[in-house]
């Protein structure tokens, strides 16, 4: 079945980027806690979103914002892939990611590893030797990595969400994750095979992580052939 889609009209460290339309106006770091060395490590990257999709125009500026953190079922041996959908079956989604370097005027970053892990429409991650819906790339001379997968399903009463994670080096990395707009996963939801499920009225709002973070991580899609394309720039420091 082609669903019909309606136009779009644990422990961490706190050091993420958002939406900048002014010039990088300083960095600095915020702690909650870290979990060993390399958690500690990881605070010293940060993610920001981008201003508007634009996967061939130069990144935007930088300005601080907060990080939500790895969360579950992350594993370091995906596969190296863009298209990670395998026999999921969902709404398509290509995620258009640019890996930049916030404290040097967002200057691209070639040669860095990027996961992305997430949810099937049934709200579950792939375990134990599957490997669906999770993949890895490592940034072209642009910094971009481009990941074709779906519009991940809800769980719990957590907003849906991709997760990410940015490693910079062998003992550096930052982890966060991703939102939807709330008009597009009702809308996502309403079709087949979502629709199996009786999804919650609102998705993103039940959560309190989304309630104090998820405007400055929620991407903001637009229309792609029979599913949607988002963009979003992770600066690290």
């Amino acid at each position: 079945m082609t669903p019909e889609l309606r136009p779009l009209d644990t422990r961490r460290r706190t050091l993420l980027l958002a939406v900048g339309t002014t010039a990088l106006t300083g960095l600095a770091s915020a702690c909650t806690g870290g979990r060993d060395g390399t958690e500690a490590a990881a605070g010293r990257a940060a993610a920001v979103r981008a201003v508007t999709p634009n996967p061939s125009g130069p990144p935007p500026n930088c300005v601080l914002a907060a990080e939500t953190g790895e969360g579950p079922y992350y594993t370091p041996k995906s596969q190296i892939r863009s298209d990670v959908t395998e026999d999921r079956q969902g709404v398509p989604l290509r995620l258009d990611l640019q890996v930049v370097r916030a404290a040097e005027g967002c200057a691209p970053l070639a040669k860095v590893a990027v996961d992305i892990w997430h949810a099937d429409a049934s709200g579950l991650y792939s375990q134990h030797g599957a490997g669906y819906l999770r993949g890895t790339q490592s940034t072209d001379g642009d910094g971009r990595v481009s990941f074709r997968t779906i519009v991940p399903g809800w769980y719990a009463h957590i907003a849906p969400h991709v997760h990410f994670k940015v490693r910079p080096g062998r003992r550096t990395a930052v982890s966060s994750q991703l939102f939807l707009p709330e008009e597009l996963l009702n809308t996502v939801y309403a079709v087949d095979p979502y629709s199996r499920r009786k999804a919650p009225a609102h998705p993103n709002t039940r959560d309190d992580r989304f309630a104090s973070k998820g405007a400055r991580l929620t991407l903001d899609p637009v229309r792609d052939g029979s599913g949607y394309r988002a963009s979003f720039v992770i600066g690290i420091v």
